[in-house]
């Protein structure tokens, strides 16, 4: 093993520019992939402030169906209080409203923010950092008061570098008192993600017994295996909500799901019903392999072509006793080996694009990382390209006939 990575080494720096093409090949598929892994990382692992994600399902959208025609809305207040509370093996239910645009009136400047309207459990189920101040409690959601929290990013286009809390904000004319500041969360992490956050306030009369609304519910499982479990009972429990208009419509259906889930059934338009996970996930594994099957073949290509070069080199070694399976192994490790380097570069590269899609705030508040894991999967995933791309060209090189490899011939 030891000759045989001498070997490859030495025969990578002989050939400059094949060993150039190939790992311009390698490391600019690996890098887009790298890239887009850890996009897909920042939504939907567990980063703060969705650190028990994997605890986490929502409830975002209602559909009724009937011949000819479908409603798809948010749920209300009397929906989620019927289908969220009491659920079993659940830690915490909150309910949040969907983002809406605010307008800050600030010295003559009119400044544009998202916002969104949370009960005070939402800070117990989405661990928030607090850079100034705390959470509004449950006597500021019951008296309805005007207090905001803010992110670190709306607080230095405000105030500068000067503290936040205390300070008063006019929203829309409605003077808001700033009672915390939290790090911005990515927009790519749908529930935490706003730029302010106000008391969603005591429901009206009719609110407390809406189906549709403007609000999204999540429950904070105790568990990740009792999701099962809690999703079936939220199942049951939608069954037996009366239909708004008999009339018109049939089916009333709404699901609590993961992140992934719900995007799987956004992905899909809900046409894919339960099947919409794996549909989604059989697409994008498609599409990772299609993206490293289309250089993989042009490798293959390539390794081909260096059968002629490495003819003699081959028909010496057979002549001399090698065994097929040494020249196999031999060729494979090769190719592994340039595979693997242009893994290396490919991370050096994604670091260095991941840092200008965040500093051009891209994806606002995205923070990438490029984590152990992240770098384990793509070195196998380098690893595999090096196998996959290099072991047909190492069989048919092995099986040259001697006499023939001599005089520089392939058959």
């Amino acid at each position: 093993m030891r000759n045989h990575l001498k070997l490859a080494l030495k025969v990578l720096a002989r050939r400059k520019v094949f060993t150039a093409i190939s790992l311009v090949g390698t490391a600019l598929t690996l890098v887009v992939l790298v890239v887009a892994v850890a996009i897909a990382d920042s939504a939907f692992a567990p980063h703060a402030p969705q650190s028990r994600l994997d605890r986490i399902v929502s409830v975002n959208r209602i559909m009724e169906k009937g011949p000819g025609v479908t409603q798809i809305m948010n749920p209300g207040h009397g929906f989620l209080e019927t289908t969220l509370r009491g659920l079993p093996n659940t830690e915490r239910v909150t309910l949040f409203s969907d983002l809406e645009t605010a307008v800050i009136y600030d010295s003559g400047r009119r400044v544009e923010a998202a916002l969104r309207r949370t009960d005070p459990e939402y800070w117990k189920v989405f661990d928030f950092t607090f850079l100034e101040g705390a959470p509004f409690t449950a006597a500021d959601d019951d008296g309805n008061l005007s207090v905001v929290i803010i992110s670190d990013t709306l607080r230095a286009q405000l105030f500068g570098d000067a503290p936040a809390l205390g300070r008063s904000i006019d929203v829309g004319g409605q003077v808001y008192r700033v009672v915390g500041v939290v790090p911005r969360p990515s927009i790519a992490q749908v529930m935490p993600y706003s730029e302010m956050w106000a008391p969603l306030g005591p429901p009206s009369s009719d609110e407390r017994t809406s189906t549709f609304g403007r609000l999204l519910g999540a429950v904070l499982a105790r568990q990740p295996g009792d999701i099962p479990g809690i999703q079936r009972e939220f199942a049951t429990r939608v069954t037996r909500i009366p239909l708004t208009d008999p009339k018109q419509f049939q089916t009333l259906s709404s699901s609590l799901d993961t992140t992934f889930e719900a995007f799987a059934r956004t992905a899909t338009h809900n046409k894919a019903g339960t099947h919409a996970v794996a549909m989604v996930r059989a697409f994008l594994a498609g599409l990772a392999l299609l993206f490293m099957a289309l250089p993989a073949l042009n490798l293959v290509t390539l390794n081909l072509s260096r059968i002629l070069e490495r003819s003699s080199e081959i028909g010496v070694r057979k002549a001399f006793g090698a065994p097929r399976r040494s020249l196999v192994s031999q060729f494979v490790l090769e190719n592994v080996i340039l595979t693997l380097i242009g893994g290396t570069i490919s991370f050096i590269l994604a670091w260095i694009a991941l840092r200008a899609i965040e500093s051009a705030e891209l994806i606002p508040g995205a923070h990438f990382e490029l984590s152990a894991g992240v770098f384990l999967y793509g070195m196998l995933i380098a690893a595999f390209f090096g196998v996959f791309s290099g072991l047909y060209p190492a069989w048919k090189m092995s099986r040259l006939d001697p006499v023939n490899a001599l005089r520089g011939g392939v058959a």
